[in-house]
């Protein structure tokens, strides 16, 4: 270019739009933010900055820090407890941290179907109970939050005699459960919580073993109303593996009426091998969600149609037992 008036020409004008951030966002957009350094804003940098210094921590030195971190917030009060009593922060580092071996190397608890719980809002998962000891249902709660998406906390609902056992009660309530009653089940629900049920009760955990695998009576339906009053679905729940941790041969029913107690079993490792007895069998566990149950299209006054209750109870349990035989067809071995 020849000046005219014999200045020299003006450089180009550069653009003074700033570089932006070449992250994504969780809705898979892009972040606008602008660049402060190696292509990041400052959120997404950091960040990436946090996971770098994880990937080179130790494990061990992670675990001493999460469980100072734990105590901190023990003894300053720290942490939530809502109206039930349930203590998340107790329950995530405590509580699941102390079954989390069964799950994973002593069971092998396989769970599928979990994109079948929903993300949020109210749901009840309905289960089948064995096991002698309600092991499933600390499984089963373990399963949704380790492996579901939203690492949601299953809510327990118990039998009375959970909650009138003195050691017992103060765990089952801080780890979120509550008593199995239609107005407990109806808060937790309308609240948009994730509550699960075993309606077989004490007559599924406590059956014989020559009767494993075929449910029991699912009770008068409470459970089903409860879904229905707060319009959430319900999702069957079948386990497989329970069954075999403790192999019921017998009950001592005198022992039983004696101390209160549903029954008092009698295994093939208890009472003949003492305390060595208590150690369950380590069977292979499945657990599998079934397509949720629809009960938002129902009005709430069908909660007290006692046929309809009826034919939906009957058909979340036909569900359920019919996954349960489809899941013993599909299994190698009771261990492996």
């Amino acid at each position: 270019m020849i000046p005219i008036d014999g200045r020299e020409p003006a450089p180009p004008r550069r653009s003074r739009r700033a570089a932006r951030c070449t992250a994504s966002l969780a809705d898979g957009k892009r972040c606008r933010e602008a660049v402060v350094a190696d292509g990041l804003c400052d959120e997404h940098l950091a960040e990436r900055l946090e996971a770098e210094a994880a990937a080179v921590t130790p494990d061990w030195e992670r675990k001493l820090a999460g469980g100072l971190a734990f105590l901190r917030r023990r003894v300053t009060g720290d942490y939530p407890v809502d109206d039930f009593g349930f203590d998340p922060d107790l329950t995530e580092s405590v509580f699941l941290a102390a079954v989390r071996p069964l799950y994973e190397k002593y069971f092998r608890v396989e769970a599928r179907g979990l994109d079948n719980i929903p993300a949020e809002g109210g749901a009840l998962v309905v289960a089948n109970h064995s096991g002698t000891v309600p092991l499933d249902a600390l499984m089963t709660q373990l399963a949704i939050f380790d492996h579901h998406p939203a690492h949601r906390h299953l809510r327990m609902l118990g039998a009375d005699l959970v909650f009138r056992s003195p050691l017992v009660a103060p765990i089952a309530r801080k780890s979120g459960g509550t008593l199995a009653c239609n107005e407990d089940a109806e808060r937790l629900l309308s609240a948009g919580e994730l509550a699960g049920v075993w309606p077989e009760g004490f007559k599924g955990i406590g059956k014989p073993f020559s009767e494993r695998y075929k449910l029991q009576r699912f009770g008068r339906g409470g459970f089903v109303s409860a879904a229905i009053r707060s319009g959430v679905p319900i999702v069957p729940c079948s386990i497989v593996g329970a069954e075999e941790i403790y192999p019921i041969i017998g009950n001592v029913k005198i022992l039983a009426r004696l101390f209160g107690f549903p029954y008092v079993p009698v295994t093939p490792t208890f009472p003949l091998l003492g305390p060595l007895g208590l150690l369950p069998l380590p069977s292979k566990w499945v657990i599998e969600f079934g397509e949720p149950i629809a009960t938002n299209e129902l009005d709430r006054g069908a909660a007290d149609d006692p046929m309809l209750v009826f034919n939906l109870t009957d058909q979340v349990r036909e569900v359920i037992q019919q996954t349960l035989y489809k899941l013993l067809l599909g299994r190698r071995s009771v261990f492996f």
